[in-house]
């Protein structure tokens, strides 16, 4: 899928590592690559969300078909995408006979009917915000869960029914539970399911499947809810996640019951017994950190495409109507979804090509390409693929930890007889994320220019099953950073990079990650904390509801244990941090404030540690906008830089 340049093709000759000159530009990452999301379909229509930074970060809705070709759907001021949890998700749905959106900037809700050219305003108030649409099954209402800013204290959730009758707030069909997610209708339009969840656990952690009866008007309006109840997870302790209805009317959950997220069927009908259904081995599923994700998909022959992780690498699979499990030819991010034709419509996300959304079919494979995230001139030789790596931790008998590791690659330049290259190690966020093997600008970014790569699947992180998401609980800041050392040294154990040229760089809970990591171990000569948390305790306090109660988990009840709290922050051991560190921060961050960068730096200063911090107006929690995109990237190369004593191929942009 990448364009060849035959100007590439040639032998490599040695330079020193940092300085190698990449096909891999600063522009061309930062305002030339568009991300690719939320593929959805409706008969032969494909629509999918593309953020393009070069539009200040603008999130377009994008549609194909076979007669039109590809074409923006929407007004040119529209932004697609909600803040509901801050993250978001689940902005737009589609329908045959309608689209609706959320709009970014707005926090409105708008509907596009088929015919027409301009939207028209469905639901939108000062302070309300919603997520997760999606379109009732035998009316023209829409289904969303809302977020209410207007009361005293934290933010109400509700899951809500938008249409003519409602009103700018919607109507509420259910409230009571801090959070809400996945509303789903049955194919007749008569049942609702639902997950809830309420403080202090996260949708990984504790949630309800619930279920009630649809009440219509006589227009088949959705008007209210009757008969609501807890299909499982009413005791606790159990994380369930994306309920879904079969054509013919039975409903599917994912649970982690039996420790791997998997796909079940649930009896509702007779006693809400859950029931394994058929699926590869594995984890399927993902941690709810935003709404509208596809983790399976039940196709209308009876059959079902799972995404599944398989030791640490994800693989989609066919489970045919006959009950034959196959591999799915191709890499989709995110599980595909069926045209009317029979074929599917996903984003393709292989380890040695750019993104891109494509139709195909799952036996064969890719058959058209509809959008690439960008256009590049790369040789396969410019391009470093992942090699997954096992490590002990906990003093273990037998390799448990997992990371992938990317060696430096370039078809113009190698590493020179006798060097070694300098290593980055990746911190992911959440912490419950995980390292994944799709191809990637934040890693070829560094392996086109002499940095190995090493991208960790630390305890907590998913895809391995609920214990070793556990690992991290009450144990954030100790089993998170014990593991990113564990698999540092056991890459220098191998001898394949440079044990006194190593980085180490994450954000949001990652940027804690590796502050704490400088002030555990000496192994790392640099470091680098994206938007990352610095104070426990000012988070505790000052945090969005989505993860107000997230530490009490992950390092014990605020605040009656203000204690750990403190001897856990990086602001803590700043004394015991001697490497140089650079600081990145958006000024209008709502999950970690720009305090708590502000305090760090202020931190490492007064103990003559060599800090840089620098902040981008606009930009809040992930960086949007093409040029903090590009500033960020000449930065942090540049540090490495002074660092490691090279002499980057681009100038810094300070």
């Amino acid at each position: 899928m990448m364009e060849q340049n035959s100007a590439h093709a040639q032998t490599p000759r040695p330079m020193r590592c940092g300085c190698w000159p990449s096909p891999v530009t600063a522009a061309l990452v930062a305002g030339k690559s568009l991300t690719l999301s939320e593929v959805r379909a409706t008969d032969q229509l494909v629509y999918w969300l593309e953020r393009r930074p070069a539009e200040g970060g603008r999130t377009v809705l994008m549609r194909w078909s076979a007669q039109g070709g590809v074409a923006e759907v929407l007004p040119t001021e529209a932004d697609v995408g909600t803040r509901v949890h801050e993250y978001g998700g689940g902005a737009y749905a589609v329908a045959p006979h309608a689209i609706v959106y959320a709009d970014r900037r707005t926090a409105q809700v708008w509907q596009l009917r088929q015919g027409d050219v301009t939207p028209q305003l469905l639901a939108g108030a000062e302070g309300v915000r919603f997520a997760d649409l999606r379109f009732d099954p035998t009316s023209s209402t829409v289904l969303a869960v809302r977020e209410d800013h207007r009361t005293a204290g934290e933010p109400q959730g509700a899951l809500v029914v938008l249409g003519a009758h409602t009103g700018p707030d919607g109507l509420v069909l259910q409230s009571g539970a801090d959070f809400y997610m996945s509303p789903t209708c049955s194919p007749d339009g008569t049942m609702l399911a639902w997950i809830e969840w309420d403080h202090p656990n996260m949708p990984w952690d504790s949630t309800r499947l619930c279920l009630a009866r649809v009440v219509r008007g006589a227009d088949g309006a959705v008007l209210a809810l009757e008969a609501v109840q807890v299909l499982a997870g009413a005791d606790g302790g159990e994380s369930l996640v994306e309920p879904r209805w079969t054509a013919d009317g039975r409903l599917l959950v994912i649970s982690d019951r039996a420790e791997n997220w998997t796909v079940w069927e649930v009896q509702w009908q007779a006693g809400s017994h859950l029931l394994p259904y058929p699926a590869p081995e594995g984890e399927t599923g993902q941690p709810a950190w935003v709404f509208g994700q596809s983790s399976y998909q039940p196709l209308a022959d009876g059959g079902c495409v799972t995404l599944t992780v398989r030791n640490g690498v994800g693989q989609c699979f066919l489970r045919t109507a006959s009950g034959q499990i196959v591999p799915f030819a191709g890499s989709p991010d995110q599980c595909p979804v069926a045209l009317a034709d029979g074929r599917f419509a996903w984003v393709q996300a292989p380890p040695d090509a750019l993104p891109a959304v494509v139709v195909g079919d799952a036996r064969q494979g890719v058959q058209q390409v509809l959008r690439r995230a960008a256009k590049l001139n790369l040789n396969p030789a410019d391009i470093s693929c992942p090699e997954s790596v096992r490590f002990v931790v906990d003093g273990a008998d037998a390799p448990l930890g997992h990371a992938f590791f990317y060696p430096p690659a370039n078809g113009q330049a190698c590493v020179p007889q006798g060097e070694k290259p300098p290593m980055i190690v990746l911190v992911h966020g959440g912490p419950t994320a995980r390292a994944q093997d799709g191809f990637s600008f934040k890693v070829q970014w560094w392996t086109s220019r002499g940095f190995a790569v090493l991208d960790v699947n630390y305890g907590g992180s998913t895809g391995f099953g609920r214990s070793w998401r556990n690992r991290l609980k009450g144990q954030w800041g100790i089993v998170d950073v014990a593991d990113c050392v564990a698999a540092c040294r056991h890459m220098v154990a191998t001898g394949r990079v440079d044990p006194k040229r190593i980085a180490i760089r994450g954000s949001s809970a990652g940027g804690m990650t590796v502050l704490l990591a400088l002030a555990a171990s000496d192994l790392f000569a640099a470091g680098v904390s994206l938007y990352g948390v610095t104070d426990l305790r000012a988070l505790a306090q000052e945090t969005h509801k989505f993860e107000a109660r997230y530490l009490d988990g992950l390092v014990g009840p605020w605040p009656e244990a203000e204690d750990v709290y403190v001897a856990r922050s990086p602001l803590s051991v700043a004394s015991r941090i001697r490497a140089p560190v650079l600081l990145l921060q958006g000024e209008e961050d709502k999950v970690v404030p720009p305090s708590q960068a502000h305090a760090m730096a202020e931190a490492l200063r007064a103990v003559g540690t060599p800090c840089t911090l620098q902040e981008f107006p606009g930009e809040g929690h992930g960086f949007r906008k093409e040029a903090t995109i590009r500033q960020a990237l000449e930065m942090e190369l540049a540090f490495y830089g002074r660092v490691f004593g090279f002499d980057p191929a681009i100038p810094a942009q300070t």
